[in-house]
């Protein structure tokens, strides 16, 4: 069965009018004009075929008719602003920050970090998508995107978390083997691992290491770098890594820099978030704790 309901908007107009008991209040307090308010309670007096307010030179006053109706408008508004309130706090994604972000990112650089901003912020669960893909927030039900990008981004909704640095890393074995890794030109004997999502880094540190003749279609590509880096630990040949995801392995031994030289890039690592709209507490949060992260581990 249909509902029969007086206009909406005029309803609110004549709540908030009855309250204040003025008409240019409750224009301010609804964000219209005075004779919004106005044409709205006359619909709505139209459409109830009663008298609601007494208007004279001194201002408006209620009726006995609009005494009783706003007697049950009132408590009728203040339950449905009750219940909105009341599902707001119970909305499971109040607390659920939704990363989308690079394999490798999760596993060389977030995971490991991850229990610091849980033991700060217990109350917001975490739920995290690798993809290479760029973020549509749009269409992806995400809060949060930390990406790679060739240059800044222009605009609001992004922060820079770390430049991308390149640099040779293997296992220590591999130097003790034949033939000798002593200089840059030796990587022409030694199986070159990369990232098929970066295919451009070997070019790009070789270039700067004045050895730009090695082939670098020879050696083992991967889908992910997470994945070169776990070969490169395993002896499988020399990774191209970004300084970012091998400080850890670099300082524990597990792998090394067989060279001095390191090539900073004009690209980096950003997060991204919704620019459109009020930012929620849990990215906020994040978002702080994140960048005090980065701050660390570059130091």
């Amino acid at each position: 069965m249909t509902r029969k309901l007086p206009p909406l908007n005029a309803l609110r107009a004549f709540e908030a009018a009855a309250r204040c008991g003025n008409f240019t209040r409750a224009a301010q307090e609804l964000f219209v004009t005075q004779g919004a308010v106005s044409r709205h309670i006359a619909t709505l007096e139209d459409w109830l075929g009663v008298q609601l307010f007494e208007r004279g030179r001194h201002g408006i006053r209620l009726t006995p008719a609009g005494e009783r109706y706003f007697a049950s408008m009132r408590v009728a508004l203040d339950q449905i602003e009750h219940g909105t309130r009341q599902l707001q706090q119970q909305s499971p994604d109040e607390w659920l920050l939704r990363i989308k972000l690079p394999p490798t990112f999760a596993i060389r650089w977030l995971i490991p970090r991850l229990a610091r901003f849980h033991a700060l912020h217990p109350r917001i669960d975490v739920q995290i998508t690798t993809s290479h893909k760029p973020t549509d927030f749009d269409r992806d039900d995400i809060d949060v995107s930390i990406h790679s990008e060739p240059s800044p981004p222009v605009g609001p909704g992004y922060r820079l978390l770390f430049r991308e640095t390149l640099l040779p890393v293997c296992a220590p074995a591999l130097l003790r083997r034949e033939p000798p890794l002593e200089q840059p030109s030796d990587l022409a004997h030694q199986a070159l691992l990369s990232s098929l999502n970066r295919p451009h880094d070997w070019q790009t540190w070789l270039a700067a290491a004045g050895a730009p003749g090695i082939d670098t279609r020879r050696g083992l590509q991967f889908e992910n770098a997470a994945m070169a880096y776990q070969a490169a630990a395993e002896e499988l040949g020399v990774m191209v890594g970004l300084l970012a995801f091998v400080r850890d392995d670099l300082a524990s031994g597990r792998l090394v820099a067989p060279f001095d030289l390191r090539v900073p890039t004009e690209g980096g690592y950003f997060m991204a978030w919704r620019a459109d709209r009020p930012v929620p507490q849990r990215v906020r949060d994040f978002e702080s704790w994140i960048a005090a992260e980065a701050a660390t581990s570059e130091a």
